[in-house]
């Protein structure tokens, strides 16, 4: 899919924040409480990303998660505002998706915070038609 076509598939905002490595309001995500089990999937290209199971409440304002399934993402050295990050990026298609931060609460000590607008949730019923 080509990025005129991307435009026309996906909002404005979820665009920007995609393909122009965007940042969503804190607290605004769609996701952000979301419990429900399943998988959690690109927007863009439906790879699976990260399972309901590793999803935690960070305080961040962002859906977080404390791995990513195996492959799934990509990580990038992010130098932008003035500080060092690390960005994650779908592996399949290359969005953005947000940061990971090496401050998570659990053992894998990682804390993926994500941008809900880059995600949808496939719900584990959905799985089992």
């Amino acid at each position: 899919m080509n990025e005129q076509e991307l435009k026309m598939k996906l909002t404005p905002e979820e665009y920007r924040v995609l393909r122009e490595k965007g940042t969503e309001a804190p607290f605004s995500g769609k996701l952000l409480h979301e419990e429900r089990s399943g998988m959690y999937i690109c927007k863009v290209c439906d790879t699976a990303l990260f399972p309901s199971t590793a999803k935690f409440e960070s305080g961040t304002g962002w859906p977080s998660f404390d791995q990513a399934l195996p492959g799934a993402v990509k990580e990038i050295g992010d130098d932008t505002l003035g500080m060092h990050r690390v960005e994650i990026v779908c592996s399949t298609c290359g969005s953005h998706l947000g940061h990971v931060f090496d401050d998570g609460p659990t053992p894998t000590g990682k804390r993926f915070c994500l941008n809900s607008v880059c995600l949808d949730l496939a719900p584990e019923e959905d799985k089992k038609k």
